[in-house]
């Protein structure tokens, strides 16, 4: 089965646009936080802080998923 040029571009901008929104989101998420989220994962090897911003990251990463699909 070949795929269509359209369609391969368009799931790319879909892609890519998601990528987008998820990268903006985590980083309001690191101002909207105290501290900073990287910081306190490298060097004070938090492991809450880890966890928290995993979660967000899937939460993100399921809206980005259903906004995209429809």
């Amino acid at each position: 089965m070949l795929i269509s040029l359209p369609t391969l571009l368009n799931s790319l901008v879909y892609a890519g646009v998601g990528i987008l929104v998820f990268v903006v989101g985590f980083v309001i998420l690191d101002l909207l936080t105290p501290g900073k989220l990287w910081e306190e994962i490298r060097d004070k090897q938090n492991l809450a802080v880890a966890q928290f911003a995993g979660a967000i990251a899937i939460a993100l990463g399921i809206i980005v998923a259903a906004a995209i699909h429809g």
